[in-house]
């Protein structure tokens, strides 16, 4: 098997290089227009370094509690910011939106940056009252998953998280050894095993695992297998490939959109 090829995904999404720019402006715009309305408090600091930042988006009125939203790029890529405008479903659900940059491979580890994204969440929870809801997409879905081990986040800070949905997660870190990719991860089989959800316990939390269906037989696998190791639901997002299959959190009445504010909330 050429593991490099089955885990890239560029090569088979029509026009992909088309889409970082796309998402650059839309972001772009999006920031300028919160920012005018005072709704956009960016690059809050969590931590000491540079990217530790998080930047946070605020809907009329009182938020009924926080969407934390975390960034792929196989976590060696991207910052929060490039995806800005995928607040709108939830700022139109009356929630407020937390998006974390965090540090990269091969600067850091990828435990290193489960732990930013936990002192992110804890820095935004304490800023927020109510409730937490998590997304995370591609490497950002492994993120979010992560948090949900009991040895990650604060219990005060768990028990305030009433949803979580991994998109395109991966799951199980250790196909990645066999990539180049593992160059700038440095894994070995007890740290790629650590950083795996699959071979942790079921969360209390409500899961939901979200796919496209025209994702790399790979990521429907490692979507798969999360389900399987929780018991949690799977819904497979038909025609969607790993690029597009976020879009519709920019729309407060979407299928995914309902799967993370499940009644109406």
């Amino acid at each position: 098997m050429d593991w490099d090829d089955a885990y890239a995904n560029a090569p088979y999404i029509p026009n992909s290089e088309e889409f970082p720019d796309r998402w650059r402006a839309e972001a772009d715009a999006f920031r300028q227009r919160l920012s005018v309305s005072g709704r956009a408090r960016l690059g809050m600091m969590y931590g000491h370094g540079p990217r530790e930042i998080v930047d946070l988006f605020l809907p009329d009125g009182v938020p009924k509690g926080v969407f934390v939203f975390v960034h792929g790029g196989y976590w060696r890529q991207f910052d929060g910011s490039l995806w800005s405008h995928l607040a709108q479903g939830a700022l139109d659900r009356g929630w407020a939106v937390a998006m974390p940059t965090y540090d990269l491979t091969p600067r850091v580890r990828i435990a290193d940056i489960t732990r930013q994204i936990a002192q992110a969440i804890c820095v935004v929870a304490n800023e927020f009252d109510g409730p937490l809801r998590l997304a995370g997409h591609s490497a950002g879905g492994h993120l979010v998953a992560r948090m949900l081990a009991p040895d990650v986040l604060p219990e005060d800070v768990m028990k305030r998280i009433e949803k979580c949905v991994p998109i395109s997660p991966v799951s199980d870190l250790r196909p990645l050894m066999n990539t180049r990719m593992n160059d700038d991860f440095k894994l070995d089989e007890t740290s790629a095993a650590a950083e795996s959800p699959v071979l942790t316990d079921a969360p209390p939390t409500d899961v939901t695992v979200w796919v496209g269906g025209a994702e790399r037989p790979v990521f429907l696998d490692q979507a798969q297998w999360l389900a399987d190791a929780w018991g949690c639901n799977i819904i497979v997002d038909p025609g969607k490939h790993h690029f597009d299959v976020i879009d519709a959190l920019t729309e407060a009445d979407s299928p995914l959109m309902h799967a993370i504010f499940p009644s109406g909330a």
